[in-house]
């Protein structure tokens, strides 16, 4: 049963390949472990897939990310249709800001840098603001979601001041260590896929050159028309809505948190921000006679309906996560990290196992939370440095991630991009792979000369 903990994620990716198509593959997926689970009765396979979906409601945070994943097509909608992104767009190309592709590249990138206090907040704000640019330089959706997906989790994971840090914290508290802090900090320069993925993501901006998959969706690009189609009126009609969303987040966070951002509560913040964003885009459009009140309604139904397939895609995949875990795929995965590991290997298995938990999951809080408590007694016990083994983790867990068709942020990439989610994961997947390669022999060259 153990060893069958693995068909849910390797029907997912199966499906995925076949058919293209991932609402199919995450219903497969699920039907599978759900049949599983209920002892290889499809029956109850069928049922329990049902059940588990609407159980996703029941948790509170997986509501609001859904309900938050609605609202910001509305919000998009108004913004673009306001001709708000249009006036942006002129406004940065006009004043001499991003004149050429290696600018426009640039923008998401340093906007990534900058917003690293919430991740959803940093790659949507990022996405967001470059859509137009992207179009109006033929540079394809796909470039754009890769660029702030390999970017927002990576810094998110060495900067640290932030929730990933808190929570990491709070998983450190469980040892006897004298510092949980300064081991945290040790793992920056250790974090060897967070600092590799950067680094190509920066080669791909400045060079603005792409390759595999990535260089076959830039050269059968179609024309974007949907912004260049809209006269550009005001940027305000841009610019007060998504900062609106950037501060709600911050102040919500700060407010949920009784004073600390690191504390705050992520997914209510973002839920509340986006929704005051869009009241704020309502009123100001409203205010300004740009459509009447009928016209924001349907705009804000029609960008809803228009984001139907991703709140789809992210409920079945809240959905498999929480029957996967029922199975214990991320603890079998785990365990097989456990006996007889030659000592230099221990930070590179901790590095794939942390990728494929992340991976099969969807997740890399979960990844962290099922093999932290497992990888750092083994570093004592193997008297390896616990920040080796726990950048290790960190970075096995955003490898996996980026891999991931199921994972949150990848969906909030396509969503922020406005890419094909299907078509993110493939072009994203050989910078991810390449990336990940040279983490697993970065780690283990670290292991050799420990022991050397």
């Amino acid at each position: 049963m153990e060893w069958l903990s693995l068909l849910p994620p390797l029907v997912a990716i199966a499906v995925a390949v076949w058919k293209r198509e991932v609402i199919i593959a995450l219903l497969a997926a699920l039907f599978v472990s759900e049949t599983l689970l209920a002892g290889f009765n499809p029956g109850g396979g069928f049922t329990g897939m049902l059940d588990r979906a609407t159980d996703v409601f029941s948790s509170p945070n997986s509501t609001r990310i859904l309900l938050f994943s609605l609202l910001v097509g509305a919000l998009l909608y108004y913004i673009q249709y306001s001709g708000g992104v249009a006036a942006v767009v002129r406004w940065l190309t006009r004043g001499g800001y991003t004149t050429n592709a290696r600018r426009a590249g640039l923008l998401p990138t340093f906007t990534g840098f900058a917003i690293f206090i919430e991740t959803n907040m940093s790659i949507l704000t990022s996405g967001i603001v470059a859509r137009g640019l992207f179009d109006r330089f033929k540079m394809s959706r796909a470039r754009l979601a890769y660029i702030i997906d390999s970017t927002c989790a990576p810094v998110a994971i060495l900067i640290l001041l932030n929730g990933w840090g808190a929570y990491i914290l709070g998983l450190l508290d469980e040892f006897d260590y004298e510092s949980p802090v300064a081991i945290l900090a040790a793992t920056i320069p250790l974090n060897f896929y967070a600092l590799i993925t950067l680094a190509l993501v920066l080669y791909t901006v400045i060079t603005t050159r792409v390759h595999g998959p990535m260089k076959t969706a830039e050269s059968r690009m179609e024309e974007i028309t949907e912004d260049e189609s809209i006269e550009p009126t005001r940027a305000r009609y841009m610019l007060l809505p998504v900062g609106t969303m950037i501060g709600g987040i911050l102040f919500f966070l700060w407010l949920t948190g009784d004073g600390s951002l690191l504390a705050g509560a992520g997914a209510q913040s973002v839920l509340w921000a986006t929704a005051l964003a869009v009241l704020v885009a309502y009123v100001l459009l409203r205010w300004d006679g740009v459509f009447e009140h009928k016209r924001l309604v349907d705009l804000g139904f029609q960008g809803m309906g228009k984001l139907l397939p991703v709140v789809a895609t992210v409920l079945l995949a809240l959905a498999l996560g929480a029957s996967m875990q029922g199975l214990g795929t991320g603890e079998f995965v785990a365990a097989m990290l456990g006996p007889a590991l030659p000592v230099f290997l221990l930070a590179p298995l901790a590095f794939i196992a942390g990728g494929i938990i992340s991976f099969t999951t969807g997740t890399s809080w979960g990844t962290y939370g099922i093999l932290i408590p497992i990888a750092l007694p083994l570093a004592a016990a193997m008297d390896v440095p616990p920040a080796l083994v726990l950048a290790a983790v960190m970075g096995g867990g955003v490898f996996g991630d980026h891999c991931s068709p199921i994972s949150d942020t990848t969906i909030i990439s396509s969503l922020g991009a406005g890419c094909d989610h299907l078509e993110h994961v493939r072009t994203q997947l050989p910078y991810a792979l390449v990336a990940g390669l040279a983490a697993v022999l970065a780690y283990t060259a670290s292991g050799l000369l420990m022991m050397s």
